[in-house]
């Protein structure tokens, strides 16, 4: 993926949303606020957020353009840390055990609460409701990608193939191994499941045909993709991705399988409301810069930046739209199928 864009050196003046109350008690006291879990300033000192994903990756991309932005309005550092593991439940839980002072946050993607769930045990499974939402991130579309010498250009391809195929995802209860599960069960194919950690992996395992097939994340195989050294077969977005117009979804060919990757920005349950608040307004200042922008294009991302409450609807509703799924075609994400 393109590597997030370099420091900007200017940003719009004002916070979306502020009051010129507001604007001005910040300024007053160098972008701090009183009322932390502690009764002490916000910012107290560097906000923390972690990511559960390997460095490099989307997730972790994000994160650090995000954390950017969060450093200009905020005026304190924001170091990413990267804690993989577990489709992100190390970073997570780690996290959800922090004390709620807003000083350390996550990025969490909604695989992690709304399909990794359906593959863990109950004891294992993260719920999005264990955290303060501070606020939705963006989206992030799956493309079914091939290489060129396994003759698998499109879906009918993959009907007429006849034998078992292996597809490849980006891990055990991940967005990548439902939409696959789905469609292939909606459609009658024969596949069989090889997880790997992430999507390079995965994407690696495409070009050298060590599987027929895989759903990754568009902006992890663009690049392949523009070189010819991917097929893109079909998206699993409702509509066609718009940095992938040519390319059908798995919806027009009839099968519903709607699944891509969501991610926000939370911190522990308990963190106080002007925390948060402050939290928000930094997170909007960053989205409205012309640097984060570009960086979402650059990087093939579809901003979905809503409100901490519209995040929680959302995702618990995939969850239990997921988990419907899954039991009217008798698919086990765990891999006992």
């Amino acid at each position: 993926m393109t590597q997030a864009p370099g420091k900007r050196t200017t940003r719009p003046g004002a916070v979306l949303g502020l009051t010129a109350a507001l604007s001005l008690s910040v300024a007053a006291c160098g972008g701090n606020l009183s009322g932390g879990a502690a009764g002490g300033e916000f910012p107290s000192g560097p906000i923390t957020i972690a990511v559960g994903q390997d460095p490099g990756g989307s997730t972790d991309l994000i994160a650090r353009a995000l954390a950017e932005g969060l450093t200009d309005d905020l005026g304190v550092a924001a170091p990413v840390v990267n804690t993989p593991g577990a489709n992100g439940a190390l970073a997570a839980n780690e996290v959800a055990g922090q004390e709620p002072n807003g000083q350390n946050l996550l990025l969490v993607n909604a695989s992690l609460t709304a399909i990794t769930p359906l593959a863990v045990s109950e004891d294992e499974a993260v719920a999005i409701d264990d955290f303060e939402v501070v606020a939705g991130i963006s989206r992030d579309d799956y493309v079914l990608v091939s290489s060129p010498a396994s003759g698998l250009e499109t879906l009918a391809d993959l009907e007429d193939a006849g034998d078992d195929l292996k597809f490849g995802t980006t891990g055990v209860g991940t967005g990548s191994q439902l939409a696959q599960e789905l469609l292939f069960n909606q459609a009658g194919i024969s596949g069989t499941a090889v997880p790997f950690n992430s999507g390079a992996p995965t994407l690696t395992a495409v070009l050298g045909d060590q599987v027929d097939v895989a759903a990754i994340q568009l902006g992890e195989a663009i690049g392949q993709i523009e070189a010819g050294e991917l097929n893109a077969l079909l998206t699993f977005s409702a509509e066609r991705n718009e940095f992938l117009e040519d390319t059908p979804t798995a919806v027009e060919e009839g099968y519903e399988v709607e699944v891509a990757q969501y991610r926000a920005l939370v911190a522990p349950s308990g963190t106080p409301d002007d925390v948060l608040e402050r939290l928000r307004e930094a997170c909007e200042a960053a989205f409205a810069t012309e640097q984060y922008r570009a960086f979402n294009e650059d990087n093939l991302l579809t901003a979905h930046e809503i409100p901490g409450d519209q995040v929680v609807e959302e995702w618990t509703s995939s969850l239990e739209s997921y988990r419907s799924m899954t039991e009217e075609y008798g698919i086990d994400l765990g891999g006992s199928q």
